[in-house]
C-alpha cells in the first residue's frame, strides 16, 4: 500500500500542473561545407553589364566571326577570375544551398535547371539562394532572355552558359562532399565613404557577415553582404572581372583561407564612389578589411536552426514607363508592354540561419525598399540582411517617390508604381512566417 501511494504522488508531481514546462529539445547538429570554383570561359566571350558603346558592336556578328559573340565585342581577356562560391549548410532536416557567382545577373533557368540536375543526383534543397555579384565586367551570353541578351548581355551562347552551369554544380556538389559539423554567427558593421546615392538620399552603410566555422575551430566559409554597384569599372574595360566585390572577396579568402560569398544588398540606387582600376583596388581592400577585422568579434549564435519559405508577389503588368525614360514631355502612362518578356510575379526567398534572416529579391531593390525590409525583420530576428540580385533578374524595384521621377533606374523599374512596394511586402511576409514558425510553442498546463 505504502509502495502503491508513493507511485501515485510521484505521478501527481511529474503530470500535475505544477510540473513547469518540459526540457526543451536539443538544438539541432548543423553540419556545412564550401567549395569555390573558377570559370573556365571562351575567349570571345562578351562582357555583360553595359548595354552601349564600346561595348556593343557597330553591327551585329551576322558571319559568325566570333562563335560566343553577336550583339557586343568580345572580352580581351581575364584580369581576375570569374568565380562560383559555393555553401551548404544542413540542421534538423533543412538543407539550403548559397551560390556566389560573378555575373551581373542572375537567369533563373540557371537556377531551375541547377535545382533539376542536383534533384536528379539525391541532393535536395529547401531553398538555393543563387546570388549574382552584380559586377558589370563578368562574363555575358548565359542568360535565356533575349530581352537582357539584346540590351546588356549579349544572345546566349551554349558554350559561355554551359562552363558557368558546370562551375556551379562543381562548387554545390563540392560544398556537400565537405560538410562538416559547424556552428554559425552573424554580425554588422559599417563601411562609409565607398558609395553614393542615385537619388541623393542617405545609403545604407552596413556590412553584414555571416560566420560558418567547424566545431573543430576550422573556418568554413564566410558571406558577407553589402549594396554597391559593380561599376567601378567602366563601359570602356574589356577585361573578365569581379570589379570590387571580386577583388574584396579574394583579399578576405587570402587572409581567411575560406570561400569568401558575396551577396549583394539593396542596390538599386547605389553606386561606388572610386572608379578604374585604382577604385577596385581601394574599395577592394577597405570592404575586405571590414570583414577580416569583424570576423574575430562574432561569436556562434546560440541557435544553431535553419528555416526557409519563398513568397510570390503577384505584379502589375510589366512594362517600361516611357516618361521615366525620356522625360516629362511624354504623357505618364504611356508605356511598352512587356508581357512576353518578363513574368508576372516574383518569386521571393527567406532564410533563417541562425538568429539571423536573409531576404533574396530577383532583382534590384532600392535603399529605402532594403531598410524597410530590415527593420521589419528585426522585430523578429537578431540580424535581417538583403540579398538582391539573386535567383533572378526583374529590372529595378523602387518606392513609389522613385519611380516617379524620371531617371535611368527608374527606367529600368519594369512593373510600375507599386511593384517595389508588392516586393518589399512580399519579403516582409515570408520573414513573419519564418519568426510564427520558429517560436517556441507554449506548454500547455498539465503537459
Amino acid at each position: 500500500m505504502a509502495r502503491a501511494l508513493r507511485a501515485l504522488v510521484a505521478a501527481a508531481l511529474l503530470l500535475g500542473p505544477d510540473a513547469g514546462p518540459a526540457p526543451a529539445a536539443p538544438a539541432p547538429r548543423l553540419l556545412a561545407g564550401a567549395a569555390g570554383v573558377t570559370v573556365e570561359l571562351p575567349a570571345d566571350t562578351p562582357l555583360g553589364g553595359y548595354g552601349g558603346f564600346p561595348r556593343r558592336a557597330w553591327m551585329p556578328d551576322l558571319i559568325g566571326r566570333f562563335p560566343d559573340t553577336f550583339w557586343f565585342r568580345p572580352s580581351t581577356g581575364v584580369h581576375d577570375p570569374i568565380k562560383v562560391r559555393a555553401l551548404v549548410l544542413e540542421a534538423g532536416g533543412v538543407r539550403l544551398l548559397w551560390l556566389g557567382v560573378d555575373l551581373v545577373g542572375m537567369d533563373p533557368t540557371l537556377v531551375a535547371d541547377l535545382r533539376r540536375r542536383l534533384d536528379q543526383l539525391g541532393l535536395r534543397y529547401a531553398a538555393v539562394i543563387a546570388a549574382a555579384s552584380h559586377t558589370h565586367s563578368g562574363p555575358g551570353a548565359y542568360a535565356q532572355s533575349s530581352l537582357f541578351g539584346f540590351l546588356a548581355l549579349d544572345r546566349e551562347s551554349p558554350r559561355v552558359r554551359g562552363r558557368i552551369f558546370s562551375a556551379m554544380e562543381d562548387a554545390a556538389r563540392q560544398a556537400e562532399r565537405r560538410k562538416r559539423p559547424a556552428t554559425v554567427g552573424t554580425g554588422r558593421s559599417e563601411v562609409t565613404g565607398l558609395t553614393d546615392s542615385r537619388v541623393h538620399e542617405a545609403v545604407d552603410p552596413e556590412l553584414g557577415v555571416l560566420k560558418v566555422m567547424g566545431t573543430d575551430n576550422r573556418p568554413v566559409a564566410v558571406i558577407w553582404n553589402y549594396a554597391i554597384h559593380g561599376t567601378a569599372l567602366g563601359r570602356e574595360n574589356f577585361q573578365l572581372s569581379g570589379d570590387v566585390m571580386g577583388d574584396a572577396s579574394a583579399r578576405i579568402e587570402e587572409q581567411l583561407g575560406v570561400p569568401a560569398l558575396f551577396v549583394n544588398g539593396a542596390v538599386g540606387d547605389v553606386s561606388p564612389r572610386q572608379r578604374g582600376w585604382d577604385g577596385v583596388a581601394a574599395g577592394g581592400k577597405s570592404l575586405a578589411g571590414a570583414v577580416v577585422a569583424l570576423w574575430p568579434r562574432i561569436a556562434a549564435d546560440p541557435e544553431q536552426r535553419l528555416a526557409a519559405t519563398s513568397v510570390t508577389a503577384s505584379l502589375p503588368p510589366p512594362g517600361v514607363e516611357l516618361r521615366n525614360c525620356l522625360g516629362r514631355w511624354i504623357p505618364r502612362g504611356t508605356r511598352l508592354g512587356l508581357r512576353a518578356a518578363l513574368p508576372p510575379s516574383a518569386e521571393v526567398w527567406v532564410v533563417a540561419v541562425g538568429r539571423g534572416a536573409w531576404a533574396a529579391i530577383p532583382g534590384e531593390p532600392d535603399t529605402r525598399l532594403g531598410l524597410a525590409i530590415k527593420t521589419a525583420g528585426r522585430a523578429r530576428f537578431a540580424s535581417t540582411f538583403v540579398a538582391g540580385v539573386s535567383n533572378g533578374y526583374q529590372g529595378y524595384f523602387l518606392a513609389p517617390e522613385h519611380f516617379r521621377t524620371s531617371s535611368y533606374i527608374s527606367c529600368g523599374s519594369l512593373y510600375g508604381e507599386r511593384g517595389g512596394e508588392l516586393v518589399s511586402d512580399a519579403a516582409i511576409a515570408g520573414l513573419r512566417e519564418l519568426a510564427e514558425r520558429r517560436a517556441p510553442r507554449p506548454v500547455k498546463p498539465g503537459r
